[in-house]
């Protein structure tokens, strides 16, 4: 602190000397009356400049550029001085033209002090590390840790190449897209099923222990790695390069699931579209696409076109048209017989991608916007939804239903598994997505508050969704006077057949129906973003030196998306259902549960703990307490290693039932199911070995370099000094 002081004293008093000896050098000569005291101060004034000038030029620490041209700053947490930022802009500017570089964005220059305010000085703390971001380039310089080196103070630099990356415009831009994409239709129509069937409220027990304990860490994680590097899910593992087959699983298996999830959408515009009329399409027989056990709920115990029939021997209107009417699955007898495509659905799930594609184009400067719309109007819609439910007969019954804890439900294992896999699923980690979209953020972020928010939506999104689809379930019941164990169903059933019977009840049915799967095209729209996302920043990434035209991300979202479609043009078929189920059950199962515990190990033990709460510290301020990494490193891998091995021995063969017959899937259907799975999951392991084997070097050498993060590269072959070689690497915590 006092060094510093004194070098500033000395530059300021050079200053002010230099002008009293230029004020004076523009005296005229008459006023100076001794001749030879004259001429002796012009020299001393001479000499005195000079001096003066290189003083500065040496002192001076707004110009204290290195061979490089990056500003090196080191943090004093004690010190109240500050490195002016404008003149630092103005130097970095000066040596971005020097070198020819053109403009430079202001906006990543940052100065180092914990004294200054973060977001109106755009400063950001650092402990330990000196750190300089000088436009969109960081530079890192790492202490040596190594106890054996005499020079303990020597550093090596991390110079990443310059690059032109988006950012959000907003924070709320970001928050919002985070939000939508963890809010999806699972929300709706999964985790209200389970809660009834696990013990009503007694669910949320194990729910919330796994969402702390695993998917809240994990969630972080991810969202901490993105911030940090401003790199996507595949080149971000230049942290650890033998794990990159990560990243490249989680795009792949992100860029699988778009193929039929998209599908569900195409599925809620067709219903939107049909709820244009005066009466629903799904609420009366008749229709050409009608059986003779089709039933009506207005007819109740009324035989009104057959008196053999019972209540108990037929099929409701409303499933009719979901299987019938819309996906035509009675024409198809299995996988070997799906039929033409069904051109309706085929427009819908069009209309889909082609918004995806508008809305994906431009990053996440056209995403960013569109969430505004997509993430806040579900809750608008489920909050009108609640008012008109609430005041249905039968409402509070359903909704009791829902949350009337059954504490003795918890001594059933499948209760923790079935609610594991929810929170890790609803969350959304595995997929790439929050890496993704959390490299668009400011350095400065705080990705922990970002956390919080986006988990403490989720589970009341997930909780009010239940109370609002209870309260019809409740009046469905009483109505049809069955048990709601009878009315309640999970998935697609759900919402496309039990909630638009309901609503076809009801005094104007044709507005609550078109609200309703409004609010279901924006909930899968917001997740679809995110979903495509991963491998479009992946992508745009690893490609970047390659694509450098003007439209390179509109080309690379065409590419994505449409082959997507392509991809997704079985699902549409007659028989479309049926493929549509094995993608469901293999695309994102098991794959996921493995890719998010390959992540946390590598993350956790390979990068380092220490290394990833240093990191984590730079950008917020504060290191992570021991609750997070005592999570990252010991409870989440165990959890999810458990998740893993589950789903792998309580594996069922596919089925599929309908209203007319159960199809039980072929041998062969199973294992392509399980190929797909396999496809996602092999490539971690794959990728692990080619990188071992393109390594140049010996076994000791390869491994060294393949954990070791890209920028310790030099210094192992330098030093031959490996720090995940040292045992205080795995046993920090």
């Amino acid at each position: 602190m006092g060094f510093m002081k004194k070098i500033r004293q000395l530059r300021d008093r050079i200053k002010t000397f230099r002008f009293i000896t230029w004020f004076g050098s523009l005296l005229p000569r008459r006023a100076v009356k001794t001749p030879n005291k004259q001429q002796s101060f012009r020299k001393w004034s001479a000499s005195i400049v000079f001096i003066a000038t290189e003083l500065k030029m040496v002192f001076d620490l707004d110009n204290l550029p290195d061979d490089e041209g990056f500003m090196e700053l080191k943090r004093n947490p004690k010190s109240s001085d500050l490195v002016n930022s404008a003149e630092l802009s103005s130097a970095s500017v000066k040596m971005a033209e020097e070198e020819g570089e053109g403009d430079v964005d202001l906006h990543r220059v940052y100065t180092v002090d914990q004294e200054m305010d973060i977001e109106k000085n755009e400063t950001f703390g650092m402990t330990g590390d000196r750190v300089s971001i000088i436009d969109d380039t960081f530079t890192k310089t790492v202490e040596s840790e190594n106890p054996k080196d005499n020079n303990h103070d020597e550093t090596q630099q991390i110079l990443e190449p310059k690059q032109d990356r988006d950012v959000w415009g907003k924070k709320m831009d970001f928050l919002l897209s985070t939000i939508g994409y963890a809010v999806d239709l699972s929300n709706v129509w999964r985790f209200p099923h389970l809660c009834y069937k696990n013990g009503g409220g007694a669910f949320l027990i194990p729910y919330f222990t796994v969402l702390f304990l695993c998917a809240g860490p994990v969630f972080l994680m991810e969202m901490s790695l993105g911030q940090y590097h401003r790199l996507g899910p595949i080149s971000v593992w230049k942290m650890s390069p033998i794990f990159k087959g990560i990243g490249y699983s989680s795009c792949f298996m992100a860029y699988i699931v778009a193929f039929y999830y998209n599908i569900i959408i195409g599925w809620a515009f067709f219903y939107l579209f049909s709820s244009f009329t005066t009466q629903l399409p799904w609420t009366t027989c008749g229709h050409e696409w009608n059986s003779d056990q089709c039933w009506q709920h207005d007819w109740k115990d009324r035989n009104q076109t057959n008196n053999t029939l019972s209540i108990n021997d037929t099929v409701s209107s409303t499933k009719e048209f979901f299987e019938r009417g819309m996906l035509r699955l009675d024409k198809s007898e299995g996988l070997e017989d799906l039929g033409p495509i069904r051109w309706p659905l085929f427009l819908c799930t069009l209309f889909t991608f082609i918004i995806l594609y508008f809305c994906l184009w431009k990053g996440v400067k056209s995403s960013g916007k569109v969430v505004w719309v997509t993430a806040t109007l579900p809750y608008i819609i489920l909050a009108i939804l609640l008012i008109q439910g609430v005041m249905l007969p039968g409402a509070v019954e359903g909704i009791e239903y829902f949350i009337k804890p059954n504490l003795s439900r918890l001594n059933n294992p499948q209760v923790w598994i079935d609610a594991a896999v929810q929170v890790m699923f609803s969350v959304g980690a595995g997929f790439g997505t929050h890496i993704a979209y959390s490299s668009y953020n400011k350095f400065t972020n705080n990705c922990y508050s970002d956390c919080i928010i986006t988990m403490a939506v989720n589970c009341f999104t997930s909780v009010f969704s239940g109370i609002v689809i209870f309260a019809y379930l409740g009046y469905m019941s009483l109505t049809s006077q069955k048990g709601i164990d009878q009315v309640a169903t999970e998935g697609p059933g759900l919402v496309f057949i039990v909630y638009p019977e309901a609503v076809g009840t009801l005094p104007g049915s044709v507005f609550w129906s078109m609200i309703f799967f409004l609010m279901l095209i924006t909930l899968g729209l917001d997740s679809a973003f995110g979903g495509l996302e991963s491998p479009l920043t992946g992508l745009n990434d690893e490609l970047k030196n390659k694509m450098k035209h003007r439209y390179s991300r509109e080309i690379l979202t065409f590419c994505v998306v449409s082959s997507a479609f392509i991809f997704s043009l079985p699902c549409l078929t007659e028989g479309g259902a049926y493929v549509f189920n094995i993608l469901d059950n293999f695309a994102a199962g098991t794959s996921i549960l493995f890719a998010v515990m390959s992540q946390v190990i590598a993350v956790s033990w390979f990068y380092g703990i220490e290394q990833f709460s240093s990191d984590l510290e730079q950008m917020t301020g504060r290191r992570p307490g021991l609750y997070w990494r005592i999570c990252w490193k010991f409870i989440s891998p165990i959890l999810l290693l458990i998740l893993v091995i589950t789903s792998i021995i309580d594996y069922v063969p596919l089925s599929y039932t309908s209203s007319d017959k159960t199809y039980n899937y072929p041998l062969y259907a199973n294992i392509i199911g399980w190929c797909i799975a396999l496809s996602i999951m092999l490539l971690i392991p794959a990728y692990a070995v080619y990188k071992l084997i393109t390594t140049p070097g010996s076994l000791k050498e390869r491994i060294s370099l393949c954990i070791s993060p890209e920028w310790e590269h030099q210094e192992i072959k330098e030093k031959k000094y490996v720090k995940r070689f040292q045992k205080k690497h795995w046993l920090s915590i």
